[in-house]
C-alpha cells in the first residue's frame, strides 16, 4: 500500500454525521467533467431473508483513510483523466434507510466515471478497515468485517 497524501481536489472522511449525496455531488463537480458518478450505499430491511433492524458501523479512522487515499492513487493510475474522488463513510448506528457510504468520481468520460466509481466501492468494501454490526429483528446482532462481505453487503 502506498503511504501517500489525498490530493487538495479529493475528499475522504469517516464520519458519526449523516451523509450527504448532495454534498458528496458537489464536492465531484468540476467543470471539467463530463460525467460525475456517485454511489451511495444505505441500510437495507434484510440480509439472506433475515429482517434487519439496524447497522452498527465501526471503523479504524487512520487506516481506512489510507485505504481512501490508496484507492484515489490506483485510480488516477488507471483512469489517468478523473477530476476528483470523493469518498466518505458513516459510522455509529444507522437505521433501515440511512446512508452508510457515498463515493462520487468525476471525470470527462461517463465509461471511465462507472468504471472508477466501481473500483472504489468494491475496492473499499474489500480492504477498509470497517466493521458492520447487523441488529436483527429478533433482537440478536452479529459484527461482521465488510471486507469479508459478497456481493450482497
Amino acid at each position: 500500500m502506498i503511504t501517500t497524501k489525498p490530493r487538495i481536489e479529493d475528499s475522504f472522511g469517516i464520519t458519526l454525521a449523516p451523509l450527504s449525496v448532495e454534498e458528496v455531488y458537489s464536492k465531484a463537480d468540476n467543470p471539467a467533467n463530463g460525467a460525475v458518478v456517485v454511489m451511495s450505499g444505505m441500510v437495507r430491511n434484510q440480509t439472506d431473508g433475515k429482517p434487519v433492524v439496524a447497522l452498527e458501523y465501526q471503523a479504524y479512522e487512520p487506516m481506512a483513510l489510507q485505504v481512501f487515499y490508496q484507492i484515489a492513487h490506483d485510480i488516477r493510475h488507471q483512469w489517468t483523466d478523473v477530476s476528483r474522488v470523493v469518498i466518505y463513510h458513516r459510522v455509529g448506528r444507522l437505521s433501515v434507510g440511512e446512508i452508510s457510504v457515498v463515493v462520487a468520481v468525476g471525470c470527462p468520460h461517463r465509461s471511465e466515471a462507472f468504471a472508477a466509481c466501481e473500483y472504489a466501492i468494491d475496492t473499499l468494501k474489500h480492504n477498509a478497515p470497517i466493521w458492520k454490526k447487523e441488529h436483527w429483528e429478533d433482537g440478536s446482532s452479529s459484527w461482521v468485517s465488510i471486507g469479508v462481505c459478497e456481493e450482497s453487503c
